[in-house]
This record gives structure tokens, sequence and C-alpha cells, in this order.
């Protein structure tokens, strides 16, 4: 069973017509995960569109509108398995929608492949993506060259554009050595699910590329960190917390700490129950999403958007943090004084940018200047932030599963971030 296998979150990211979409619908298509008769239905609405081999394509997009339609099909998670693994496949249309899924909840990436097609090379995009990557911590990448029909499968065509994405990978801090190159022709299925005999000389196949990513470590070496979702009530057992353990391991009898808890000083206790698909466990590891009851919390002591932790290492509360972002769809610019809603973890705290104190260029993260006057879309930035009321974030190089964040306003992703410093509540 496809929950037995270990999960993968795996991005898809890439210049806007460099073949993202086509190389997802032909993988899942080729690899068995799609059916012909879906299949034929989507070759007939794209020729009827006028569109014809778009069709790989349109597996994507064509679950865009089942899911506006509320119609459930399995697609629409783009679930994925391979020998090996369970993957779920994001997609990343463009950078709004890829924003949005790279930070929102689970949709963490573990890892991704990045698409470059081997007639333009690197573009705007590509830079773009590879920098949000970064920023966002994904750490293992896949390089998929495609279009090479259109070069004649020729592998000096491949080795003249995989040098010039090792010069932008290092720039960003990425260790080429430890990524994975591969030629492909998505739009003919030619080294995608399998080996092309067109292009005897490439070492590997991406659906075996992806089949070679290392599984993510779980972070239990790092303190404990659970995030509270939800807060139920139930007969008999009492108050019962929901979340997902973040990092870290909790086990049954350990004193703990909720913060900031309701008057903001923090909720002690000590676990009784830990549960998990209806099973009592005896402890929970990072990735675990569990109910737990804690002897000596109440209902109306905690809430969404709290943070559990062991009371010998107390969540951070911040009263300020300096964080990089990435402005991505604010409509005019960012000054002193904004203040956007922002999501970390499971809370949603209005916070207020104090200071922008300096401008990068999101390619390659260097200072383009010292306390500009605003920021507007495409910028990187320094800044510092003071939340409206008491919340935890930790720094990205301590506990980067509680660093990262999206910044929303009136209902559009405007900045992706991560915390970098912070100044502790008192």
């Amino acid at each position: 069973m496809a929950k037995d296998k270990t999960h993968i979150n795996i991005v898809f990211i890439g210049h806007v017509d460099h073949g993202k979409s086509t190389t997802v619908g032909r993988l899942l298509y080729d690899s068995g995960n799609i059916d012909e008769q879906t299949m034929k239905k989507l070759k007939d609405k794209a020729e009827e569109l006028g569109k014809g081999g778009f069709e790989f394509a349109f597996v994507m997009d064509n679950l865009k509108e089942e899911r506006e339609r509320g119609v459930t099909i399995d697609l629409a998670h783009k679930k994925f398995t391979t020998d090996k693994y369970y993957f779920t496949i994001i997609d990343a249309p463009g950078h709004k929608d890829f924003i949005k899924n790279m930070i929102t909840g689970a949709s963490q990436a573990d890892a991704g492949v990045l698409v470059v097609a081997a007639t333009d090379g690197i573009m705007a995009q590509t830079k773009e993506h590879v920098f949000l990557s970064r920023t966002l911590g994904v750490n293992q990448l896949i390089v998929a060259i495609n279009k090479m029909d259109m070069k004649n499968y020729e592998e000096a065509a491949f080795n003249k554009v995989k040098e010039d994405v090792v010069k932008l990978l290092k720039s960003v801090g990425y260790n080429p050595d430890k990524v994975q190159f591969v030629p492909i022709a998505s739009l003919l299925g030619e080294n995608v699910a399998k080996k092309s005999a067109k292009m005897a000389w490439a070492k590997s196949s991406l659906l075996e590329a992806m089949n070679n990513i290392s599984p993510p470590e779980k972070p239990t070496n790092l303190p404990l960190r659970l995030p509270i979702q939800d807060v139920y009530n139930i007969t008999g057992i009492g108050v019962v917390p929901v979340g997902r353990v973040e990092t870290g391991i909790m086990k049954l009898n350990d004193k703990v700490v909720i913060v900031p808890g309701r008057e903001g000083k923090g909720v002690p206790g000590e676990v009784k129950t830990i549960e998990m698909h209806h099973e009592q466990l005896q402890q929970a590891e990072p990735g675990d999403n569990i109910g737990f009851s804690v002897r000596g919390v109440g209902k109306k002591d905690i809430a969404r958007g709290d943070v559990l932790g062991h009371a010998t290492s107390i969540p951070t509360v911040a009263s300020e943090f300096t964080a990089q972002i990435v402005v991505l769809n604010h409509p005019t610019v960012v000054t002193v004084g904004y203040t956007p809603v922002f999501h970390i973890h499971t809370a949603q705290v209005a916070c207020q940018i104090v200071a922008i104190e300096k401008k990068l260029n999101p390619a390659t993260g260097e200072v383009l200047a010292e306390n500009p006057d605003f920021i507007k879309n495409g910028d990187a930035a320094i800044v510092r932030i003071k939340p409206t009321v008491p919340l935890v974030i930790e720094k990205q190089k301590e506990i980067p599963q509680l660093a990262r964040f999206a910044v929303r306003d009136s209902g559009a992703t405007v900045a992706a971030g991560m915390c970098i410093d912070l100044v502790k509540k008192v």
C-alpha cells in the first residue's frame, strides 16, 4: 500500500514554457498512474481546443478545473507511486501557486525537479525559482533538461545547458555535485518514465532519478516542536489538542509547555495519552499527525497556532524578528508600517514591517541597497517584523521547520520568507 512507502513531496519548477506540466503528465501516464481512458478524454479535449499535443499538460490543467468544481478525483492530489516511494507532486505553474503550495502546511517540498528547455537554456523564471527553492529549503534537486528532440538528442547540447545551470546553482549555494541532471523530451516521452534508446548516453531516466532521491531525514535530534492545529473537547477524555510533530520526539509522561497560551505566559502540563489513526502510541515522531491529552491543560488555555515543546526547551516566543523575504505578488509596493497576515506553521498573525534593512538581488542574494524606502514584486530583502500578538517562531539555522512563512493579504500570497534572527519576548 502507498502509505507504507516513504512519502516525499516533490515540486516541479522552472520557466513558464519549458514543459513542466507536460513532463508531469507524461510521467503519470507512462508510469501507469493515469489510465488510457482519462488520457483519451484529455486528448480529445486538446484537439477540440485546437491544441493537439497539449494533452499531457492538460493532465495538470484539467485538475485545476476539477478542483474548482469540487469534484474529488484521486489525481487532484497528484499522488504518484514508484516501486520505492510514494510522491505528492506539486506543479508550480506560476510563482503565485508555487509559493502557496510550497509553504502552506504539509506541502513543504522535500525535493524539486527544475525543468529547463534545451532550446532556451536559463530564463528569468528559472533563476527566480532556483533562488526561491533555496530560500524555502528545498535541499534536493533534479535538473531535467527538456525538448532534447529539438536538439537531435545530442549530448553536447545537453552539456552546454548543464554547464550554465551548474553556475546558477553554485551562485545560490547548491552543491552541483549532489544534483542529478537528466535529458528528456517530455512531449514524446523520451527518457521520462523509461530509458530512451535515442539518448543511450543518458545516465538515468527521470523516474530513476526520482527513485534516487534520499528520503527526508526525520529531525528527531532537534528540540520538540508541535504546532497545534485544533483543540477538541471530547467527552470522557477532556481536552484533546491535535497537531503534527515537526521536530523532536514526544513521549508519554513528558513534561511539556504550550506557548504562548491564552495569557501569553505558557501553559505547563504532562503528556497523558498520544493517539494516531485510533491507535495509542508510546511516542510520536516528526511527520506524525496526532491527537493527545495533557494533564493540567484546559480548553480555554490553548488555541490553534500555539506550539508545544519540552519544559527543558520551551518554543521561542518573539517580540520581534528579522527575516529574509521575497516579494511575489503585491499590487503596489511594500513600505515600513505595512501589516499583513503572516502564516507560519499553524499560526496566522498580523505582523508589522518596522524596518526594511537591505534590498537583495533575488538571484544571488547580494546587497543592492541599504535601508530602501520600499520593496516591490521580484525583490528580495532583509526586513524587521513586529507581531501584533505573541507569536512562536524559530531561527532558520536552529529549527528551520518553524522558521518559514508565507505573507498573505486580501486572499493572495504577497511574499514568502524565513526568520534569520529574533528578539525573545521577555
